[in-house]
């Protein structure tokens, strides 16, 4: 129920220490352990050692689903933050902004890479596994 539409989400490092925080709260609760207990996040995560953590499966998520929109429809013009029209001062950050942090290439590369399924899949396991470290 937590990562139901991640894929579509334009995270920033707020959002990413929410989830982070929300993960602990929820292995707190599993553990049955109260906030009085004074136990850190390091210390719980060690204790249960899960086997993905939830930030990492919203950005798996967020990689499959950004080499699956390969065609260029309106999805990918709402993605890519191509719509015409007036917003908030400031400028906002685009859903492809993620991708790019991530995969450390321009989004016309990333975008070449995401057409090819097998090149895909490399660039979904190569971000993943260099977070990882």
């Amino acid at each position: 129920m937590v990562l139901y539409g991640s894929e579509t989400w334009t995270l920033k490092a707020k959002d990413r220490r929410r989830l982070q925080g929300f993960e602990v709260i929820a292995y707190q609760r599993l553990l049955q352990l109260s906030w009085m207990d004074h136990r850190t996040n390091a210390s719980i995560l060690e204790e249960l050692q899960p086997e993905e953590q939830l930030w990492r499966t919203v950005q798996k998520c967020k990689l499959q689903y950004f080499s699956h929109v390969r065609a260029r429809n309106l999805c990918t013009e709402i993605l890519a933050g191509r719509i015409e029209g007036k917003g908030k001062p400031g400028r906002p950050r685009r859903w492809m902004d993620d991708i790019k942090d991530w995969t450390n290439k321009p989004v016309t590369v990333s975008t070449r890479l995401a057409r090819d399924r097998q090149h895909s899949r490399m660039l979904v396991h190569e971000v993943i596994s260099d977070h990882r470290q």
